[in-house]
């Protein structure tokens, strides 16, 4: 399997604790992440930066998991956005979701098969060389 482009990921969550394991999990996957905690620090991450990939932790509130999705697409509309802990097949602004307790490998796996605008040109020359 070919390896994933790096991805410049926002990784939200409601507390510290909760977002190290995992976003030393991403980085370690080759990605580059930002890490901001609640919802008013993602909203201005949001307006600061670009992101390939927005990931939304379980320990967020449910309200701003329902709500951040709208913001991310709102500051850039080719954003993707994975919601962790979520029934994200019904939210018309979230690309994917993991079930609750889903692993931090399920959630790599999850990443890896999206289609996000940033892994579009690596996805495309892994395939030409085959």
């Amino acid at each position: 399997m070919a390896k994933a482009a790096k991805l410049k990921i926002l990784y939200g969550e409601g507390d510290n604790e909760a977002q190290e394991a995992a976003a030393s999990a991403f980085e370690k996957a080759g990605h580059a992440v930002e890490k901001a905690i609640g919802r008013k620090a993602v909203e201005a991450a949001l307006g600061k930066n670009k992101f390939d990939l927005v990931v939304l932790g379980p320990s967020l509130s449910r309200n701003d998991r329902h709500h951040l999705p709208y913001m991310a697409k709102k500051a850039q509309a080719e954003i993707s956005v994975l919601v962790m802990h979520a029934d994200g097949s019904r939210h018309p602004y979230v690309d994917a979701c993991t079930d609750t307790g889903a692993s931090i490998e399920n959630v790599l796996a999850r990443i890896e098969s999206m289609a996000i605008a940033g892994m579009m040109p690596a996805a495309a020359g892994a395939g030409a060389g085959r």
